[in-house]
Order: structure tokens, then sequence, then C-alpha cells
């Protein structure tokens, strides 16, 4: 895939009413589109210049800033134009309605992205967290998808790319000498190395799987009966009215979802429908949507009444749920106790440490601290390091699990050039992540097409 010469244009801050809106074009000899916009030719490269923009008719549109970034010092690698005018929609779509009246075309989500690929700006780890940083959810995943862009992460698995080459120049030269009593592979050193390379490799996997943490989160649903205060706690946790609050009985009919974060990770809160017998057809299919967010879900919060224990109804709730789908029993309403009850403690001789109670009050917000930390540890989350961790995706995660097969088949063949096949095929498998030796168009279509128009 080669990089067009077509010039695009997009806008590239959000189409809502704002103090300053970006129009932004990357193209090839575009001073003719300058000129038409503003009446002079290109400005003084990556300096702010003060113009006034009009369109095809020579009407005035706005004043406003225009910068000018030459190739091949520009981030798609090609000219770019910078249109910083008003935040007005109505402005930016004038100014971008010139641009394509002119010659230009709109671009594709992700093309701006996706030329700086081509044009050898970024690699194609870089180019995601493009999107990772527009997309994250949390300082922790805002840092680390940062730290991809700068080429942290491109940094490490080229380090691995490097040891395998010279790995591989051993075990090739091998070849040629036939006459050596020890193959090179059966040498201890070489062996050492490989077994390094693995524990690096291994390292880094654990590492993505928790960074993938940071950027995809984990789902929680929160069931039980019907009024037991499943929608006051998920405004509770969220600290938002997300969810309407009324003692009637089966009020929340569908979905409803609340977003918090817990040590970095976002946490997506899922409140469903009170579980009931009901002949009431809008509020059965709102029951049917509980029972498929329930079983998608990586933590089932059993929401139940403190004050009338754990319910027959309740036992079978939680007998629906799946045999190995984590769950936690939230003892709702304890500021109703009276002070001699002792509700708390019957609710946990009742479960015999099958499962974990925790009491709560959603009104009170007494026990949400110790709720959040019981969330994290039944979705088997601990303690999340400061340090930035490499925001890895599935499709990351993936190839290095591939990777780390080659090469653990590697060090079990006992036949030289299975060797060499198998470190060529954890070399090949690491160069997909960067893109620099690998990339097919069918990949990249699908790696650039999730991005926003203006990137």
């Amino acid at each position: 895939m080669e990089s067009s010469p077509d010039i695009i244009v997009a806008q590239a801050t959000a189409p809502i009413p704002s103090g300053i809106g970006v129009l932004r074009v990357s193209g090839r000899s575009m001073e003719a589109l300058v000129r038409s916009l503003t009446g002079k030719g290109y400005p003084v490269a990556r300096q702010a210049s003060l113009r006034s923009f009009y369109n095809r008719a020579g009407d005035l549109i706005d004043h406003g800033l225009i910068l000018y970034f030459p190739a091949p010092h520009s981030f798609t690698g090609e000219d770019v134009i910078e249109l910083h005018a008003h935040g007005s929609p109505v402005v930016l779509q004038e100014l971008q309605v010139h641009c394509l009246q002119w010659g230009a075309r709109l671009a594709n989500p992700g093309e701006f992205t996706l030329r700086a690929y081509l044009n050898n700006k970024i690699d194609l780890n870089q180019a995601e967290a493009v999107a990772d940083l527009i997309h994250a959810e949390s300082s922790q995943a805002a840092r680390s998808a940062a730290m991809a862009l700068s080429g942290r992460f491109s940094e490490v698995i080229h380090s691995m790319i490097s040891d395998l080459t010279m790995l591989r120049v051993r075990l090739e030269s091998d070849f040629d000498f036939t006459d050596e009593e020890l193959p090179v592979f059966h040498e201890i050193s070489f062996r050492s190395s490989l077994n390094h390379l693995l524990e690096r490799l291994t390292r880094l996997v654990e590492n993505s799987r928790q960074g993938a943490l940071l950027r995809e989160g984990k789902q929680i649903v929160l069931i039980g009966s019907p009024n037991v205060g499943k929608s006051s706690l998920l405004n509770a946790l969220t600290e938002e009215d997300h969810a309407l609050v009324t003692p009637i009985a089966g009020t929340t009919r569908d979905l409803i979802r609340g977003h918090m974060v817990l040590q970095g990770i976002p946490i997506h809160l899922v409140d469903t429908a009170g579980i009931r017998e009901t002949g009431d057809l809008v509020e059965l299919a709102g029951i049917d949507r509980t029972w498929l967010a329930a079983n998608k879900s990586d933590l089932a919060l059993v929401v139940v009444d403190v004050r009338n224990g754990l319910t027959e109804d309740d036992r079978s709730l939680i007998g629906r749920l799946l045999p190995d789908q984590p769950k936690l029993i939230v003892a709702n309403k304890i500021d109703l106790l009276s002070p001699e009850c002792d509700a708390v403690s019957e609710l946990k001789h009742s479960l015999a440490g099958v499962l974990p109670v925790i009491p709560v009050s959603a009104q009170t917000r007494d026990g949400l601290d110790v709720l959040k930390q019981e969330m994290l540890s039944g979705m088997g989350i601990g303690r999340t390091s400061e340090a930035p961790l490499l925001l890895a995706r599935e499709r990351h995660i993936g190839i290095l699990v591939q990777a780390m097969g080659h090469l653990q088949e590697a060090l079990r063949t006992l036949e030289s050039e299975f060797v060499a096949e198998e470190l060529r095929q954890t070399q090949l498998k690491l160069a997909q992540i960067s893109g620099k030796e690998f990339a097919a168009d069918d990949l990249l279509g699908e790696i650039f097409s999730r991005f926003c128009i203006g990137k």
C-alpha cells in the first residue's frame, strides 16, 4: 500500500461549538489552495500567522491562524496545513467546503495517521497508540498510550528482533561449518540466550495483558430482585445520577450503563431490570437483557436487601449465573438496620463462606470503599504499578503469545534446521507489531478504519 497523492481535508476538532476549531489539510503542492483560502501564499513554516479566510466567492468566512508544516517534517510526512478558526461548526464546514470545491477530498477515518505510517513517520504500533491516547479513559491509560506513541513499545520489540537476528546469524553460519563437533544450537551460551529471550517475552506478555486492562476495562453487572437498590448503588459508585430511583418495584426496565475508574482501570457498570415473576411484556424483555448482560460480564454484583437476608429468589438468581463467573453479594441498605440487628452476620452465616458478602449503604456511601477493593479482587486484579504499562491491544497480545510458542518450540527441537525456522517465525511475528517488515493491506484497513475522521 502506498501513500496517495490526493489532498485530503477533515476537521481535527469535535464538530461542536467551541472556542477554537481546527481544520487539517494534507497533500502535495497546496500553495494554490492556501492562496485561494487566504489571498496569500504559504506562511512561514511552523509559525502561526494571522489570516482572513474566504469562500470561493471571495466572501469573508472568519479571521484565524494558519500553520504550515512542509514535507517531510510534518505529522503525515506530506505538506500539512492547519486552519485555526473560531469553533463554530458552520465556520469549519464552510472552510471544508471551500477545500472540497478546490479539489481536495474528505479524509477517510484514520487517513492522516495512515499516511504518517506509510511515509515512515511512525510505525504501526505508534499509529495505534494515537487512537489509544484519544480514547484513554484514565490518566494511567493516557500515560501508557503516550509512552507507546513515543516509541517505547516499539523499542522493546525492535530490541528483541535485533537479538533474534544475532541468534539467527550464529545459527545460519553454523550450516556452513559442519566440521564443528557441537552444533551452535546445542551450545550452552546459545540456549541460555534463547531462554533469556523467552523470559523477556513472557514478562512482556504479562505487562501487555495488564496494559490491555487500561484500554479495554472490565464490565460489571448489578443484578438482583426488584427494589433492592441496584440503581441507587449504580449512582453511588459512579457518583452520577444515571438511573431513575423510585420505591416502585420494576422501575428499571432496560439496561442502564455507568462508568467509573478503579486503579486506572475503566469499569463499565450495567444496572439491570429486577428479576421477578411478571406478565409485563416490557419488563420480561428487560429481564431477558439482564441475563444476556450478566453472562457477558467479568463480575456479577448480586444486590440484596440486607433486612430480608438471602431469599429463595436470591438463591435461585445466584444459581442461574454461570458457575465459573466471579460474583459478590452486596448487602445493601445497612443504614436501615436497627442497632441491635445482626442481619449482616446472619447473611454471612447463611452463605457459609461460599460467596463474599460486602455490607454497604447506597444512600450513605458506607462500605463503598471496601466494595471497590472487593470488586477488583473478584476480577483477579491486584494493585497496579504506578509506572506506565505497555498499552497493548488484543492483536499485540495474540502475536506475542504466538511468538512465545515458536521460541518454546525452538528450545524443544533437536534439529538445527527446525530451530532456525522457529526463530524466523518468531521474528516475523514480532515484526507484525511494528509493521516495519510486515503490513498486509487488510490488516492496515482494519486498524485505521477504527480511527476518527480527523486523525
